[in-house]
């Protein structure tokens, strides 16, 4: 199983700006699928947006869609998530993991592995 450290997260005020990243830790030669994920205090995880492993394809949830874009360093496990125009709700601890093989646009986004590394906080307040 792939790990991931994520990093980029902060505190921002509402109509901010952050960008996190997602970077495997320890070598493959694999080139996988990932997506980033979130949970909010109380509330169950869920997926925000994931990339093909060829970055040709993206998915991002309704909520997120036309504020966040999500991107990849070529073939490497390297995942980042630009998010602009944030919301109080985007508050959570933001995770990335790795995804099915990912072919549509269409449907959530879904953990192959239910492994999780220590994500990283976001937090929308004024």
């Amino acid at each position: 199983q792939l790990q991931f450290v994520e990093s980029g997260g902060g505190l921002v005020q509402p109509g901010g700006s952050l960008s996190l990243s997602c970077v495997a830790s320890g070598s493959t030669s694999q080139t996988y699928p990932i997506g980033w994920f979130r949970q909010a205090p109380g509330k169950e995880r869920e997926g925000v947006s994931c990339i093909s492993f060829g970055g040709g394809i993206t998915k991002y949830a309704d909520s997120v869609k036309g504020r966040f874009t999500i991107s990849r360093d070529g073939a490497k496990n390297r995942v980042y998530l630009q998010m602009n125009s944030l919301k109080p709700e985007d508050t959570a601890t933001y995770y990335c993991a790795v995804t099915p093989a990912i072919t549509t646009s269409q449907g959530p986004c879904l953990p192959r592995w239910d492994y999780w590394g220590q994500g990283t906080q976001v937090t929308v307040s004024s």
